[in-house]
């Protein structure tokens, strides 16, 4: 696994188009709360209103809007952003037609504005509900890892933000968590855990929340799992598939699997990060993603 990681609806009257808070938030790729935000604080918000009703955003009122995002991804800070954007007279926004790759690349440089900015509650929001509307999956893969990435590679650049990639881990990690079960398809749980000192263990939760979605039940024993853990949990519950974690050479010993205890059914045994050496380990299956994991762990239990 490598880490280091919209249809409408409008609403028309006569000829005036309107849009739900739902589509402008989809439009914009940020959260309805944002949007609500940004009307509290600064007064941009939808013209039309009436009472019992929800809001209706006009084609003007988007575009205002999206000169205010196009300003803050530019750096203008966002109370300086809305005043300008409140004087905007560009043409309204009659059909919208995002382009999937470029919203999400500005997505993903608002996340890394915002991250640098610590600007820990736009985050949380924007996240959480990219993780929601998208998918664990397609969020991991279109938004969390180029992220991380990019943070990863400004850090190396700079030698500073050490901070920033510990504050975003922490509200990835709250995003992931908040994920929960539905209704187990599989009566025995996957057992999940990033072996020996291993103490990289976002990417483990991931498939953990991943796998929820699909309503696949797991044992998630996070970072720092001793090999005897993962014996007692192996013989206790019996997993269909077992996925191992390792991001550090020093941490994937090859015994660590081998001496698993033997159950039957055999389990599917998986090992994911750039610690495992392959040759090394060519009696294990390896997983290089997010997705291949729980298609892999999806087999196993029988999906």
């Amino acid at each position: 696994m490598k880490v280091g990681i919209w249809r409408q609806t409008t609403h028309v009257t006569q000829a005036q188009e309107y849009f739900s808070v739902a589509a402008v938030a989809r439009i914009m790729a940020i959260s309805p709360a944002t949007l609500r935000t940004w009307d509290r604080r600064y007064g941009l918000g939808a013209s039309e209103h009436e009472s019992g009703q929800h809001r209706r955003y006009s084609g003007e009122d988007v575009a205002k809007l999206l000169h205010m995002r196009r300003l803050i991804i530019s750096g203008v800070v966002p109370a300086e952003a809305a005043d300008l954007a409140k004087k905007y007279s560009g043409p309204a926004l009659a059909l919208p037609k995002p382009q999937p790759a470029t919203t999400r690349r500005e997505f993903v440089t608002a996340l890394f504005r915002a991250a640098y900015g610590l600007d820990e509650r736009y985050l949380e929001e924007a996240l959480s509900d990219a993780f929601t509307k998208d998918g664990v999956i397609k969020t991991w893969h279109e938004v969390v890892v180029p992220l991380l990435v990019r943070i990863g590679e400004e850090w190396e650049r700079t030698d500073t933000g050490v901070e920033v990639e510990h504050l975003l881990s922490e509200i990835i990690n709250r995003c992931l968590h908040r994920v929960k079960l539905s209704v187990a398809h599989n009566s025995r749980p996957v057992l999940l855990a990033a072996v020996s000192d291993e103490q990289h263990s976002m990417a483990l939760l991931a498939v953990k929340a991943a796998l929820a979605e699909r309503n696949i039940a797991s044992y998630y024993l996070g970072a720092r799992t001793p090999s005897e853990a993962i014996a007692s949990m192996v013989t206790r519950i019996a997993p269909p598939a077992i996925f191992l974690w390792a991001v550090m050479p020093e941490n994937a010993d090859p015994q660590t699997f081998r001496n698993l205890p033997k159950v039957r059914p055999a389990p599917r045994l998986l090992l994911g990060g750039p610690g495992w050496d392959r040759e090394s380990c060519a009696d294990a299956y390896f997983v290089d993603d997010l997705a291949s994991a729980c298609e892999e762990i999806s087999r196993a239990v029988g999906l």
